[in-house]
This record gives C-alpha cells, structure tokens and sequence, in this order.
C-alpha cells in the first residue's frame, strides 16, 4: 500500500514547515491525492518527490514560476533541453547582476571601514554623517 502523508507528516518527512506545503497547494505545486475519513487531506509519495524537487531547485536559484514552468509543460511532458537552458540563463543573468551589485557594496563598505581606522574614536563618525545626509 503506498504512503499517504497528512500535511504535517508531509512537511516533517520533505523537511519544510506545514505552512509552506500549504502554500504549494494554494499555488497548485502539489495536491493532495485524497481525503481521509475525517477530511484531513492525504499526499502520496509523489507530492514528496515533489517538494524534495522543489528544494533542489530552490537551492541553485530556481524561483517559484521557474519551477512551475519545470514540473508542467503544456503536453504534461519533460520540459526540453532549450526551455530549461533559457531558464538557467536567466537565473545566470540575475546572479551575475546580483554579484555586481554585492562587488560594488563590498567597495563602499571596504572605503568606509579605511575612513573609521583613519579616525580618532572619540570622533564623530563620517559614515553615519554621509548616510544622514542621503
């Protein structure tokens, strides 16, 4: 007899809190396969499956649409190597921009550090100073 999972044992067995399978189900990720006898909504081991894919996704930068576009195509089949390789451009091309920005904040951090040991401690700090004035 295969598994059925209540939401709560679903969660605890795919390491995620309850509330995030619910909101899975909200978004249409996972459904439940059944109903118990006292209305409780039962998963399979394929709502697993499911949520362990979604972490791993999740993990090397998938967002939510990206993995709704992974699990369904429109003839229910595989994604193709092409619509997956235009996903993980995608994502290559937010990190990189997420990089810049982190080298540039590194920068600004690094100059303001170099100002704070420059300066007495007693004085007043410049930093704060120029953030006030923004």
């Amino acid at each position: 007899m295969p598994a059925q999972y209540t939401i709560s044992q679903l969660a605890k067995a795919a390491g995620i809190p309850a509330t995030t399978v619910r909101y899975y189900e909200r978004i249409r990720l996972v459904v439940p396969e059944t109903r118990s006898s006292g209305n409780y909504r039962l998963y399979g081991d394929e709502a697993l499956k499911k949520l362990m894919f979604i972490r791993a996704a999740q993990a090397i930068g998938f967002t939510l649409e990206d993995i709704k576009s992974l699990l369904s195509t429109e003839s229910g089949k595989t994604p193709t190597c092409g619509s997956v390789q235009k996903l993980i451009e995608t994502r290559l091309a937010d990190i990189e921009e997420k990089l810049k920005d982190l080298r540039h904040v590194r920068r600004v951090l690094k100059s303001a550090l170099a100002q704070c040991h420059e300066q007495k401690k007693s004085d007043r700090c410049h930093v704060v100073t120029e953030l006030r004035a923004k």
